[in-house]
Parts: structure tokens; C-alpha cells; sequence
């Protein structure tokens, strides 16, 4: 047990201060302060020396320069087992401070705000992680909280323990500490990175999770799982986000799935539909007429796929829609927002869960900024910029003799669009600006036109074929041939490009090269 003598109390967030401070003031611990937090506190009617005059010292260039002083880091690291410690804080007329209540700036926050720099340079926090780190050094002795939430435990043990707090206390809050400052050190490090160089990727990364929620479980039963939060990255349009409104905790690939669905709807600006299941859209449509015609339209592409799937809308579900949506057995179902009328059909089904996610018809922002996505390997992680753009529709070169029909053309960007969504190897069927065929993840490229035309069925007269890479062969190309489709979109760059093109010219179909690929693993 180290008993409380003396606390240093310096917040931004005072959520819960004054009951903190009336509880170490019944316990007789002396209160130091600074600034506006000792303003606050004495507004409160509660007694508190400033620090100034523990060191003798003003307060000074805006208060920049309040506690970096060694008469308070000296309080906080005085080891109490040390004869020469003890010796020189006697000798300097120096006091231990037992208790250190600190909670940062907020720099995220005022960041994701749009602020300009000099105000976002500002909230960058310099005594408030030094006084944290060097009371969570010091644990041994000294008691140290960041966290607002843990004001009524400390009181709570301080009223059990006659003033002091444990050593297994101590300890679990130093840890809070730097996990805390660790992740305000990587928001402010991401800040630092955001513009880079052409094609220039950084050195070192530093990446901060904070654990969001356990999940049931992973993947299968049998493996634990969580959903943790990047500490530095803007998460508006992110599902961390996403308001629950029914249904019971997302699971592992609750989450993955709907992921893909969103992702995918975001390249959509008209009213579109989106359905997932196992990473892989199985339905996407795209309707003049409105939403739910646009979900009537993606069910239409693949009906037996859809059980159990996940569904993504850019518009407000009304109840015409969810009219469409009850019946059907779906895992999550994910829009901007929802019709009282809608919502309360809708939850009648306990267990699906009902995701709000304003955001969700808005283009996510493009930038010159550092956007990478990670994937872990043994020993070391991948890291990748994000797969955001495509080769704009007029830089795409005509291949074959013959060029697409306005209808044609419609149809490819849409089927361009999807692939990028599908596992390689993609081969996406449309027609109509809808989905009717997905071959994916398959080893060889020939066997996914075979999966997408199956799929398709009858539909494939008359429709349009996208592949994520080039074709290797012909074989691919006259498949869809004898299928009935009749243009083709592909990336191009093949040593037997030539091949491909003569059989498409020979058939009298059309082909246009992007010129990227859009490979998905």
C-alpha cells in the first residue's frame, strides 16, 4: 500500500474532476493545480495550491511552460526506498506527490476538425505525457490515472484502504499510460506523414490499436477475436462508426463482409444496392427508379447467393424497401438511415443486425495524402497504398476493331468498377448495369469465365465481361464468346494480347484495354 499524501491534478477533459477532487480533499490530501484546471476546481468551491507557487516559478508563453520544472518531476520520481533520494529532496526542501491526474489534449479531435496547423500544432500535448510517463515509471510509489473513468475506482479504494492505493493498481494504470501515450504519440506521428513524395513510402510506421470490442469469435468458433481502432486515422466513414440500431454484436466476418460492401457501394454515386457474402459481391445493381429498385435488381443477380449475405444501401431505406429486405434471411443489413416505419418492420428480426451509417452516400475523399492498407505475414507486415483509383473511361484504349455501343460502354464501367471488388482471379458479367456472373478466386482465369457464365445462366446473351488482369490466353475470350457476350474490359499486357484481340475481332465483339490491373488477394 502507498498512501495518498499529495496530488497533482492537470486535465483538459474535467468530466468527473470535481467529485475526484472532493473525494481526495475528504481523505486530506493536499491538491496542486494548474491553470485552467485549477479555475475550475476553485469554481467548484474546491481548495487547490498552483503550481507556480510549488515551484516558484510563473507560468509562462501561454501556458506552454507550466509544469516542465524539476521541483514537480523530482515530487513525481522520488523513490521512497532510496536513502539518496530521500537526501537530496530533504536537502532541496522538495515534497513527493503521490497521485497524478492527467488527460491530454486533444489532438486527434481538433485534427479530424479541419483546423488550421498552427491550432493543430498547439494541441500537441508536451507536459502532459511527461508527467504521465514519469509517474507510470514510477508505480512503485506513485499512483497515476489518464483515464477520467477510472476516477470512481481510485476513490472507491482510497475509501477502502484508508487513503492509499494498491501496488496491483498502481501498476494496471501505468500501463493505461503508455498505452495512452503511445497512441497519442501515433496520431501525431500519422499527422506528420500525411503528405509524402510521389510514390515514396515511409521508412518506419507506427501503428497504435486500441482493442473496440471482443467479438464472439473469429473466423471459426474455435478462435478468439476483437475489432481494434488505428489510433491517428479518421474514422467517419469507417464501420468502428457505424450506430447499431438492432441485432445482436457483429461478428469476425460480419465485419470483413461488410467491409467489401462498402467499399464497393462507394464507387457508386446513383442509387445502388450491394450485396456480400464470404468477401465477394454476389449482387450489385444500379437504378434510375431508386433504391429499392436497385436492391430488387441486385437480388435478381444472384437470389441463392444472397442467404445469408450482407446488404449495403447509399440511400435511406423506406418501407418499400424493407418490405424487399424482411423476407430475405440477411446477416446485417447497412444504409444511412432508416424510416420509423422501415426500422420497426425490420427489427422484428432480432438477431439481424441493423447498421447506421450517415456517411455512407458520400464519396469518400481522394488525396494526394498517405493512405496505406496492411496485411500481416509471420515475422513482418505488408504495407500498400490504398487501391483508390481508376484509369479514367477516356484514357482507356480501343483494342478491337469494333467499338462499344452506348449501351456497351455503360455497362463495362460498371462491370470495371466490380471486379476491382471481386478476388482475383475476377471475371464480373453485367448487364443492364447489373450483376448476373462472378467467377472469383479462382487458380486459373478460364475457370472463373466458366463459374461467371454458369452463374449468369440464360442472361449472358447481350452482356458485357470485365477481368481484374489480362487474359494469358484466348480460351477466356471465346468462352464468352459462345456465351452470348459481346464487349470486353481488361487491363491488357499480355505477351499474347494479340491473340486475344483477333479472336475478339473475328467474332466481331468489342474490347477496350485500362491499362491497370486491379488485383484483389
Amino acid at each position: 500500500m502507498e498512501k495518498i499524501h499529495r496530488a497533482l491534478l492537470s486535465v483538459y477533459d474535467k468530466t468527473g474532476l470535481d467529485q475526484l477532487a472532493a473525494g481526495l480533499i475528504k481523505h486530506d490530501i493536499q491538491i496542486i493545480s494548474t491553470g485552467n484546471t485549477a479555475n475550475y476546481l476553485r469554481q467548484k468551491g474546491i481548495e487547490v495550491e498552483d503550481i507556480s507557487s510549488v515551484t516558484s516559478f510563473p507560468e509562462i508563453l501561454d501556458g506552454r511552460v507550466k509544469t516542465l520544472h524539476p521541483v514537480i518531476h523530482s515530487g513525481i520520481l522520488f523513490r521512497r526506498d532510496h536513502q539518496q533520494d530521500r537526501e537530496i529532496l530533504g536537502k532541496l526542501n522538495i515534497e513527493p506527490i503521490d497521485l497524478v491526474v492527467v488527460n491530454l489534449y486533444p489532438f486527434q479531435k481538433v485534427k479530424d476538425s479541419g483546423a488550421p496547423e498552427e491550432e493543430i500544432i498547439e494541441n500537441i500535448d508536451i507536459g502532459g505525457p511527461t508527467l504521465l510517463r514519469a509517474a507510470a515509471k514510477n508505480f512503485k510509489f506513485v499512483t497515476v490515472v489518464c483515464n477520467p473513468g477510472e476516477y470512481s475506482n481510485i476513490l472507491a479504494e482510497l475509501e477502502e484502504n484508508d487513503g492509499a492505493v494498491t501496488l496491483q493498481t498502481r501498476k494496471r494504470l501505468a500501463g493505461q499510460v503508455f498505452n495512452s501515450t503511445n497512441q497519442y504519440d501515433a496520431a501525431i506521428d500519422a499527422y506528420f506523414r500525411e503528405d509524402k513524395e510521389e510514390g515514396e513510402l515511409p521508412g518506419d510506421i507506427s501503428i497504435q490499436l486500441s482493442r473496440e470490442m471482443e467479438l464472439r469469435y473469429g473466423e471459426n468458433p474455435h478462435q478468439k477475436a476483437a475489432i481494434y481502432s488505428i489510433s491517428g486515422q479518421n474514422a467517419s466513414n469507417s464501420l468502428l462508426q457505424a450506430e447499431k440500431l438492432v441485432g445482436k454484436k457483429l461478428s469476425f466476418n460480419n465485419f470483413t463482409d461488410a467491409e467489401g460492401a462498402i467499399n464497393l457501394l462507394a464507387e457508386f454515386e446513383r442509387p445502388a444496392a450491394v450485396i456480400v457474402k464470404h468477401a465477394n459481391p454476389c449482387g450489385v445493381a444500379v437504378s434510375k427508379d431508386g433504391v429499392t429498385s436497385a436492391f430488387e435488381r441486385a437480388l435478381e443477380g444472384d437470389k441463392v447467393s444472397a442467404f445469408g449475405g450482407i446488404v449495403a444501401v447509399n440511400r435511406p431505406v423506406d418501407i418499400e424497401l424493407a418490405k424487399q429486405l424482411h423476407p430475405i434471411f440477411l446477416e446485417v443489413i447497412i444504409a444511412p438511415d432508416y424510416t420509423p416505419e422501415a426500422l420497426e418492420k425490420l427489427r422484428k428480426k432480432k438477431k439481424r443486425r441493423i447498421l447506421k451509417m450517415p456517411n455512407l452516400n458520400h464519396k469518400p475523399n481522394i488525396s494526394n495524402r498517405l493512405n496505406l492498407e496492411y496485411r500481416y505475414i509471420k515475422g513482418g507486415m505488408l504495407a500498400q497504398e490504398v487501391d483508390q483509383e481508376f484509369t479514367p473511361v477516356e484514357q482507356w484504349e480501343q483494342a478491337s476493331g469494333r467499338k462499344p455501343s452506348p449501351k456497351e460502354m455503360k455497362d463495362l464501367q460498371f462491370a470495371w468498377k466490380v471486379a476491382k471488388h471481386v478476388k482475383s482471379n475476377a471475371i464480373v458479367l453485367v448487364r443492364d448495369e447489373m450483376l448476373i456472373g462472378v467467377g472469383a478466386g479462382q487458380m486459373s482465369r478460364v475457370d472463373s469465365v466458366i463459374i461467371s457464365c454458369r452463374k449468369a445462366g440464360q442472361r449472358t446473351d447481350g452482356a458485357v465481361m470485365a477481368s481484374d488482369a489480362f487474359f494469358p490466353f484466348n480460351d477466356g475470350v471465346l468462352l464468352a464468346q459462345k456465351a452470348g457476350i459481346t464487349a470486353v474490359v481488361q487491363p491488357g499486357g499480355s505477351v499474347r494480347d494479340k491473340e486475344v484481340i483477333e479472336a475478339v475481332d473475328q467474332h466481331n465483339m468489342t474490347m477496350l484495354f485500362t491499362g491497370r490491373r486491379h488485383f484483389r488477394h
